[in-house]
Formats: C-alpha cells, sequence, structure tokens
C-alpha cells in the first residue's frame, strides 16, 4: 500500500470503518474522508464504538456467528470500495478480510506507527508480519533515493490516550445489555481500572527500586549486556507473529539460550512492556531462572528506564517482534528476531540462530544505508505523520493528521501512482 498520494485518492468511493483506535479518530477520518467526497459508513460493535461513533452509524448487535453474512450484506448493500479497520489480527477484523479479499473490496489497515512517536501506520492487508513490504536487501538498494520525509512533532500523547480509553471502556462496560453478544479481542471487564490504577502504582514503586539502574547500565555495564525487551502479555506479536504460546515461553527460551552459550561476564537486562505494567510482574518467576541456570547477577529485570540510550550501551538486541526492533537497528544495535517480522532479512537482522547470536552480535555491524533506504522508503509508503490520539496542532484535517506531507518534493523519486486494482491509497 503506497500512501504518497494522500487522501484524495479516495474521492467519490464508499467507503466502510470497521473498529478504529480507542477514541474519536476514526469519527474525524470518516470527516476528512467526507469532506474529500468519499461516502462512508461506520459499523459500532460495542457501547465504546456507538460513543465515538454515534451518527449515520450502524450498530451490529447479533451473535458473532451471523457476522460473516451481515457483513456480507453490508458489502453488496452499500457498494463498498474499501475497508479501513484498526488491527489485523481482531477475529472480527479477520473474518471480514477473508469475505472483502473474496469481493475483490480493498482493506486499509491501521497501526500504530512503525517509525515513532512521530507516525501512524496505514498499509494494504495487513501489517507487521502480514505487511507486503519487501523483505530483502536488493530491493531498497534498486529503489531511486526517496528523501527524508519531514515530520512534524506530537507531543506527549498518553493522557489523551488515557482519557480516550477510560471512555471507551467505561461506555462499553455501561452499554453491554446492549451489545449482549459482543466479545472483545482482549478482556473487557471492570477490574481494567485496578489494573491501570496498580500500572501507576508500580511505576512509582519501580522509579525508587530501580533509582541508579541506569546510570550502572550505562557505565559499569556499558557493552557488557543484551537487550531483551518484552510485548506486552496479550499482544498479536506473540499469539500471532511468533511460535511462542506466551512471553513467559518466549523468556525461558531466550534465557535458556543465553545460559549455555553467551559469553561470561555477559548480562541479560529484561525490560518490561509499560503496557504491560499492570497486568504481569515476572520477577519472582525470572528469580527462579536465575537460580535454575546459574545466572545469579547476571540477568537485570528493568521497566521505565531509557529505551534509545538502553539501545546504546547494549551489545545486541533480541525481540520477537516489535517496533523496537526498528528502534534498535536505528541505533546501530545487533539485532536477533526471534518471531517473524517484516524487517528481519539479510543486512539489517542477524541471521544465525540465537544460541550463536550471543557470540557473534560485537561483530556484527548494521548497513546504514540499506537501514535508511528501509526506513524512508516505510515512511514514504506506510506512514502518516500523526497519532491516534492527539492530533497535531495547527492541522487542517480533523484528524490532526499531516496528510500534506505524504507528498514527496522529488518527482524522479516517487513511486508509481497506485490508485488502482491493486493498490490502495491513504
Amino acid at each position: 500500500m503506497v500512501i504518497i498520494e494522500g487522501i484524495e485518492a479516495f474521492s467519490g468511493k464508499n467507503i466502510l470503518l470497521l473498529q478504529g483506535p480507542v477514541g474519536p479518530f476514526f469519527r474525524r477520518f470518516a470527516k476528512d474522508l467526507k469532506n474529500k467526497g468519499a461516502t462512508v459508513h461506520t459499523v459500532n460493535f460495542n457501547g465504546g464504538d456507538w460513543l465515538f461513533n454515534r451518527k449515520n452509524s450502524i450498530s451490529f448487535r447479533k451473535h458473532p456467528r451471523e457476522w460473516r453474512s451481515f457483513f456480507e450484506n453490508l458489502l453488496n448493500d452499500l457498494d463498498i470500495d474499501v475497508v479501513f479497520l484498526f488491527g489485523d489480527c481482531r477475529p472480527i477484523h479477520v473474518v471480514a478480510h477473508q469475505i472483502a479479499s473474496r469481493y475483490g473490496v480493498k482493506i486499509g489497515v491501521f497501526e500504530e506507527g512503525y517509525v515513532r512517536p512521530n507516525f501512524i501506520t496505514l498499509e494494504k492487508n495487513g501489517v507487521n508480519d502480514h505487511s507486503s513490504a519487501a523483505r530483502e536487501a536488493q530491493f531498497y538498494y534498486s529503489q531511486k533515493k526517496i528523501p527524508t520525509r519531514r515530520e512534524r512533532q506530537v507531543g506527549y500523547a498518553f493522557p489523551y490516550m488515557m482519557l480516550w480509553a477510560f471512555l471507551y471502556f467505561t461506555c462499553s462496560l455501561l452499554l453491554k445489555p446492549f451489545f449482549w453478544h459482543y466479545r472483545h479481542h482482549r478482556r473487557l471487564h471492570i477490574i481494567e481500572g485496578y489494573i491501570w490504577l496498580r500500572s501507576f502504582t508500580r511505576k512509582a514503586y519501580y522509579k525508587i527500586a530501580e533509582r541508579g539502574m541506569e546510570k550502572e547500565l550505562t557505565t559499569t555495564l556499558s557493552k557488557k549486556y543484551f537487550l531483551l525487551p518484552l510485548q506486552v502479555y496479550n499482544d498479536a506479536q506473540i499469539h500471532t507473529h511468533s511460535d511462542f504460546a506466551t512471553v513467559e515461553t518466549f523468556i525461558r527460551f531466550v534465557v535458556t539460550s543465553f545460559s549455555k552459550h553467551a559469553p561470561i561476564g555477559t548480562h541479560l537486562v529484561i525490560k518490561h512492556h509499560p503496557m504491560d505494567r499492570g497486568y504481569n510482574d515476572y520477577s519472582n518467576w525470572l528469580q527462579q531462572l536465575e537460580f535454575l541456570y546459574d545466572l545469579s547477577g547476571r540477568v537485570h529485570y528493568i521497566h521505565d528506564q531509557h529505551l534509545p540510550t538502553l539501545l546504546d550501551h547494549a551489545i545486541g538486541t533480541v525481540v520477537v517482534n516489535s517496533t523496537v526492533g526498528l528502534s534498535a537497528l536505528l541505533h546501530n544495535s545487533p539485532l536477533k528476531v526471534c518471531g517473524r517480522a517484516m524487517y528481519d532479512f539479510k543486512g539489517l537482522t542477524y541471521q544465525g540462530t540465537l544460541d550463536e547470536f550471543w557470540r557473534e552480535a560485537e561483530d556484527q555491524k548494521v548497513d546504514e544505508k540499506l537501514f535508511n533506504s528501509f526506513r524512508n522508503y516505510l515512511i514514504a509508503t506506510t506512514q502518516i505523520n500523526g497519532n491516534f490520539y492527539k492530533r497535531i496542532p495547527r492541522q487542517k484535517s480533523a484528524t490532526g493528521l499531516n496528510w500534506r506531507a505524504l507528498q514527496t518534493r522529488d518527482p524522479a523519486s516517487r513511486p508509481n501512482k497506485l490508485y488502482s486494482d491493486s493498490q490502495i491509497h491513504g
């Protein structure tokens, strides 16, 4: 999916929006589309969806087994050209994807930005391992140079995300009787409020308990540790884009390999995902693994330290499939991918086994020319300057997205014009 031409490519199209990110983004996106001459329809699946898309929307309140026929009828009755959705691994979206593909309807998938913090992702058909991005160095070497995009700063968006999430989940719970058959792709329960409070409490605790840890990692342990950033326990990167059943399975796999093959004197720094802080605490279990594999003093479990700094001082980084992987490459940190990632190919990531990585990482070099070509191509073809939860100030679009940044000044560097039968623009 190439998004060079901007939102104008949807003029005159019949658009269907399924579930979007929590908050008003899809409502604002619908307004942007309508302003460009598109006809837009929205489907609500729960009270949170309804809260942000009350006007001129369609509510699906039937049993999930009826979604397939319901969606097929929507495509036919509304003569839909393009379906947009957020996240391609949600059960309702997986079914919609199958049907839309069969009917020849184009699919645009939004996701959090591959390149953060100032971008969101929009791709045709799928994201992450489902992305159609080329996975060979020669493709990017052969591309005409794409200039680095100018980007406007989004700023701190977390308070906005927290507000929209609170409103979304509160309405989903309160209006449950009206959407009785709905099953969320993640847990949707009042206990989530407690988990958010626990997350804030733990954040404050870790700030005190881990005081001085970042200094140790950047001085005494600099270039003596490998970094292992974790995923959220129910993330699609684990249950869909890897062969690991759980985060714990992945941790044990890495710790086992490290204990047997990592050079003596090296350390393993395991960084907890900030969005998983309220759900899981692996400290007791990691202590057991440390004892079991005779790694006393060599495994460090941390939470909120500055990631770019950690990457700069690590020997190498190990991930399942995460945007942290792209950050590692940006910081020239040798990278081993243990899941399935769009950026996992020769020249960017280590292609040997994890057992070999521990001893060979120091000699690995990220091909900076290849990475810059890959990153610029990725931004030009899949990334939009902006944020789902906070609008960039002084943008004329309802979403606050910087659509015009997609226009490149160098015509020779533009990919082919692509709103054809095989491509889709955002």
